[in-house]
Formats: structure tokens, sequence, C-alpha cells
């Protein structure tokens, strides 16, 4: 009852940008590894072995009548490597989503292992040597919470709580801003605020350690969608320039020879395939001028430190009679100018 009363606070704080995902792994085949996940190591050793299997996992409800059966099968994310290797820290990263402010809830069950019985949960995930993970031990009868800074292991927080293994546990993990707050089997155990260079946004991911096998069922994500800076520099420049018809930010796709919309007075736009006009912008830091009948765009190049193109801002105003490419030019410099005073690199517009 608890963890539901959390999740609907949860779900409160952030009536207009809140969104859910469940993940559900009903449709993935057994024994393949679900689509969207990464399989990573920190440390030592090989990947895990991610795979949906099947177990006999008990009702997120109380049933309702003594003749409700306790447990039924259902499809469960495991970790069956058995590498013993001390400093081996398998990790499933969950791809589609960067999140800043979360509530994520799961199960989870410890199997067996012989140097350790672990099953975990990693967020704020930059890489698979920086994040912060909250973990529970079957051998060692302990709830732990630490950041990893570089492959490094920080200081351990958290309790001496008994972890039985074999037996389903609910895990919740809260991150607003700095601070983060852990519950165990609905019980608040840990509260700590990250002061020195936290990480504010990151993706999430299943881990575990060393030999443990661990089964995962029934997670829940309640999230604020992370927004890219760029999105940020394009709402305060609306702010300061309301009458603008359109202004957008592209950066060039993962091929390289892609552009791509990554932010824009129209959210519902964002991703989109630019075109050519920005691709040479990008590429070769050349202002574009065109006219229309009702409105005139110029694109110019945001530069990164070094001088060097990283993006391209395409500013779409009404047109006047007398409009000249010069005037038009006159007009978006001083929008693009303010956005270039905060961007010294790419990773300025998109993390």
């Amino acid at each position: 009852m608890r963890n539901d009363y959390l999740w609907a606070l949860a779900l409160l704080a952030w009536p207009a940008m809140a969104a859910e995902h469940r993940f559900d792994f009903a449709d993935v085949r057994e024994n393949q590894t679900p689509p969207g996940f990464r399989s990573a190591v920190t440390g030592q050793g090989k990947l895990g072995d991610w795979r949906v299997i099947m177990d006999e996992v008990p009702p997120l409800l109380p049933p309702i009548s003594p003749a409700a059966p306790a447990v039924a099968k259902k499809a469960v994310l495991a970790q069956l490597a058995q590498d013993p290797t001390d400093e081996h820290f398998p990790l499933l990263i969950y791809e589609g989503a960067i999140v800043d402010d979360f509530t994520l809830t799961t199960r989870f069950k410890t199997v067996k292992g012989v140097a350790e019985q672990m099953a975990g949960i990693a967020f704020r995930v930059q890489n698979e040597t920086n994040y912060y993970v909250v973990r529970a031990s079957s051998l060692g009868n302990n709830l732990r919470f630490y950041k990893v800074l570089n492959g490094e292991r920080g200081p351990l927080v958290g309790p001496t709580v008994p972890v039985p293994i074999g037996v389903w546990h609910e895990l919740t993990v809260e991150c607003k801003g700095n601070t983060i707050r852990c519950l165990f089997d609905g019980k608040e155990l840990i509260t700590a605020t990250d002061k020195v260079n936290p990480f504010l946004s990151g993706k999430l991911g299943f881990w575990t350690k060393s030999d443990s096998v661990s089964y995962f069922a029934d997670t829940r994500l309640v999230y604020r969608p992370h927004e890219a800076p760029a999105q940020v520099l394009v709402r305060e420049a609306l702010k300061k320039y309301p009458r603008l018809l359109g202004l957008q930010i592209y950066v060039l796709g993962n091929d390289r020879t892609t552009p791509r919309l990554l932010a824009s007075k129209n959210t519902n736009e964002v991703n989109r395939a630019g075109g050519r006009v920005e691709q040479d912008v990008i590429e070769q830091g050349a202002p574009y001028y065109g006219k229309e009948k009702e409105f005139v765009s110029v694109v110019l190049p945001l530069r990164d430190r070094n001088g060097d193109p990283v993006a391209a801002v395409r500013v779409i105003m009404s047109t006047f009679a007398g409009q000249t490419e010069q005037n038009a030019f006159a007009r978006a410099l001083p929008i693009v100018r303010e956005m270039q005073s905060r961007v010294g690199s790419l990773q300025d517009l998109i993390q």
C-alpha cells in the first residue's frame, strides 16, 4: 500500500510532464535479450547473459480469495552468467530514454551465487563507468547505495537488512535533483544527497555482481523526459522573441551525413531529418538565406570553443515590404549570438 501511495505522489508531482513506462517482457521470446537494451560490464570479466525466461511470480495485488493461486508463471528478466570475477558488474542498460527526475519500482529475486548473491538497479547512467547503483545482497544481508565515478566505487551507504535468497522483493528508487531515496519491500531505508558534481540525468539499467544469478520483474518507471539543452535554448529565445514563426536547431546524426532536428518551436518536429541546407551550414559554416512569399529563413552555424561548426540554427521570420537579405541577417544574428554564448561544444546542446 505504501508503495502505491508513493507511486501516486510521483505522478502528481509532475502533472504536466510525467511519462510512464512499464517493462513488460511478455512479448519477448523466451531465452532472448529484450530489444531496446544494451549489455555492458563495469570492471573485469565478460558481459552478462541477460535473457527473458519464465518463472513463478506472486501477484502484485493480494489475492481476492484464499483459493486464488499464490504464484503465476510469467516472463521475467534473468541474468544467468556465473563469472566469479570479484570486480565484475554486469549491466543491462535501457537505451530507450534518458531521464531526469524519476521513480522506478521493480521486483527482484536472487537465485544463486557462490561469490555473491546480488541484484540492483543502476541509474543516471552516463556510461558503464559512471552511474549510481542501489543493490541488495542476500549473502551480506544488506541494502547499499553508491556512486561509480570513472570506474571507481564511492562510499557505500545503507543498512543491514535481511534479503532472503529465492524470495521476490520490491525495490524502489526515487530521484529528484541530487536527492536519492531508496525503499526496500515498502520501507524507506536510504536517503542520500550527492553534492559534488552529481549526475542529474541519465539512462537506467539492471545490475548484478560477480556470479550472481538474479531475476527481475514488474518494473515500472514514472519520469520526467529529458529535455535537451538545445530545446531550453529555443524555449528561452522564444520568450524574448515571441513573434518568430519558427526556431530550430539541427545537428548531424550518428551517420554524420544526415542532419536531424534536435530542438524546435514545434516540439512535434523533433528528430525529423534536415536537408542539404542544414548539412552545408554545419559542415562548411556558411550562412543561408531563403525567402518565400510570407516568410524568410536564415540558417546560421553554432560553433564550439574551437570555432568549428557543430549545429545549424534556422530562424524563420515573417517578411515585409522591402525585406532584404541584409536586414534578415541583422534580425537573426542577435538570436543566434545569444545561443552561441552558451555553447562551447556539441555536448552543451545534446546532454
